[in-house]
């Protein structure tokens, strides 16, 4: 059982923790003081040869608060694991599991030094045997260029020891990798250690600039997780170091691992600066959610346009004027990079309206492939009577490509710009005579889709199928036929927030649950993993979930994913928005 350390923030598979000891430690972070001050051989000794020494087997170590009596520290033993004090256990991939320990130290980390593909299934092995409130650390690997893809990849806890060497050889390191002291012909960084000229500084200096330089690169990626953006961070970052870069590129190939420790919805913006943003789960996700369970309930066809640089897109002086255009007689989706396809009533959904990218008007043929695969298993899901493009002639190659794969033929309505008035009179011309369809069935079909979208395929019609909307777009409270509330829209991330109401026939509608079965207590205010019986995998941060109890039936927002819930044994696994007692 996790003791000693918690974690408090989740961004993909980086987290904020906290190490608690005299004086807590927020994670990701370095060990050394923690081990100077209580005496740990967490960076000792470090595994035990186990017949084959391809094997190592576990060997935990204890680490004792300052102040901790003497006779208890001689009394202990590694096999009394009972005893309550921070410990790691040192494991190889093979060897990594449930010790007990607050962290896990992976032996031989700073062999992987340079082997992307080694180091990014030796990460990936070791945190998914371990428990997910233990921290892992990664002994004599870290360095201010590499720690934060790291602590992308799933580490918490590193040492200055590859600082420091690297130091005494003469090695002048920053984030953007290391140069020979020799080399330079001035020192780059303002740190204490470099405020003399290079003329004086020696290596002695050069390690105590390196370290604080680690220091420094830590504090930004702890402030990255916290924001939600560390991968935003790391596109530009990694590209200092060619196998960075392949980490971060290997790691998206491992989309389960990733996926199940990524937040369903945030407030962070998304910043698609390169072709590897297409990679990311939250953009993955998005497309794939829309493909396979997006449903249009329109009967009218499809207008295809451009995205805008405001967001949501309907806020935009362009979309306006497609609206106009349009009046009710299409339905209106956007095509865009890095996100794909997004129908008008999905806008608001998280990353939909959370992100930005570069303009230059000419697509990349990764973006070109990614946008097409995208709009074609849209069509091929979706049966619209006639495809209007309403798009430049930068987008062609896209919706062309998508013409031949299908054998079907679109219709192009922009001159020489989408916003031009020949352009637009264009668009309204090729609509005439179709009917149009009134406010209120837009405003029900967003629900609907929305729900489709967050809960899965056919939510939609299961969850509201006799809905009244109150208020007005964006913040729609959506009721039953008898007036009772059964959720509402939240604009800031474009999901419903159900009430125990829409709980309730959540849990009786032929949809799957996202189900929490919790321990004999009423929540207020939050559940704490230890109170949580048993999860639906499926479970996201940011999801809807349903608390059922011997005591209380509640709804909220998961704080965890369903399998942390149930391994974990410290931190906030959901909040609470509306509880019942049974």
């Amino acid at each position: 059982m996790t003791e000693y350390f918690e974690v408090i923030d989740r961004d993909g598979a980086a987290r904020i923790g906290t190490l608690r000891l005299a004086d807590a430690i927020t994670t990701p972070a370095l060990v050394d003081d923690v081990l100077e001050e209580t005496g740990s051989l967490w960076s000792g000794e470090q595994a035990v040869p186990d017949g084959d020494e391809s094997t190592l087997s576990v060997l935990p170590h204890r680490a004792f608060p300052a102040g901790t009596p003497t006779e208890v520290q001689t009394a202990f033993e590694p096999n009394y694991p009972d005893v309550a004090f921070p410990s790691a256990a040192v494991v190889s991939p093979e060897t990594a599991g449930d010790h007990g320990t607050d962290a896990y130290v992976l032996a031989g980390a700073s062999g992987f030094t340079g082997h992307s593909a080694a180091f990014v299934e030796a990460i990936i092995a070791t945190r998914e045997a371990i428990p997910p409130d233990a921290g892992v650390y990664l002994p004599g690997i870290a360095t201010p260029g590499n720690v934060a893809t790291l602590a992308a990849a799933g580490a918490d806890l590193f040492d200055t020891d590859r600082a420091v060497v690297r130091g005494t050889q003469g090695w002048y390191l920053t984030a953007d990798g290391e140069y020979r002291l020799d080399n330079l012909d001035e020192l780059p960084c303002a740190c204490s250690a470099c405020q003399q000229g290079i003329e004086a500084f020696d290596r002695e200096d050069c390690v105590e600039h390196n370290v604080a330089t680690l220091e420094a690169e830590l504090r930004t990626v702890r402030n990255r997780i916290r924001q939600g953006r560390l991968r935003d961070y790391l596109e530009g970052q990694a590209r200092h170091e060619q196998w960075l870069t392949a980490t971060m590129r290997r790691l998206d190939d491992e989309y389960d691992y990733l996926e199940t420790r990524t937040p369903l919805v945030r407030k962070a913006e998304i910043t698609a600066a390169s072709d590897d943003t297409l990679g990311r789960v939250e953009i993955q996700r998005f497309a794939e959610r829309v493909t396979e369970r997006y449903q249009c309930r329109f009967d009218a066809p499809l207008v295809l346009v451009p995205c805008s640089a405001t967001k949501p897109y309907s806020e935009s002086q362009s979309h306006d004027q497609f609206h106009d255009a349009i009046n009710f007689r299409g339905h209106l989706a956007s095509i865009t990079s890095p996100i794909g396809v997004v129908p008008q009533e999905l806008e608001l959904t998280y990353p939909a309206q959370h992100y930005d990218t570069v303009v230059t008007g000419r697509w990349s043929e990764t973006e070109i492939a990614f946008v097409a695969d995208v709009l074609e298993a849209y069509l091929r899901d979706n049966d619209y009577p006639r495809v209007i493009a309403h798009v430049p002639e930068d987008y062609r190659e896209i919706t062309e490509r998508v013409e031949e794969r299908l054998g079907e033929s679109f219709e192009y309505t922009v001159a020489d710009h989408p916003t031009t008035e020949e352009s637009l009179s264009t668009l309204s011309e090729t609509l005439a005579g179709e009917s149009k369809y009134r406010k209120r069935e837009r405003q029900h079909n967003v629900v609907r889709a929305i729900a489709d979208y967050q809960f899965g395929e056919g939510a939609g019609d299961a969850l509201f199928d006799d809905l009244q909307v109150e208020s007005r777009y964006p913040k729609l409270r959506v009721n039953d036929a008898d007036g009772e509330q059964l959720a509402a829209m939240v604009p800031e991330y474009g999901v419903l927030s159900l009430t125990l109401a829409g709980a309730r026939r959540w849990l009786e509608a032929d949809v799957p649950v996202k189900r929490v079965e919790i321990d004999d207590f009423v929540p207020h205010g939050s559940v704490l993993a230890p109170g949580i019986v048993d999860a639906d995998e499926s479970i996201r941060v940011g999801d809807e979930v349903v608390f059922e109890g011997p005591s209380a039936l509640a709804v909220g927002r998961a704080n965890m994913s369903g399998p942390e819930m149930v391994q974990s044994t410290r931190g906030i696994a959901s909040d609470v928005r509306h509880v019942t007692e049974r």
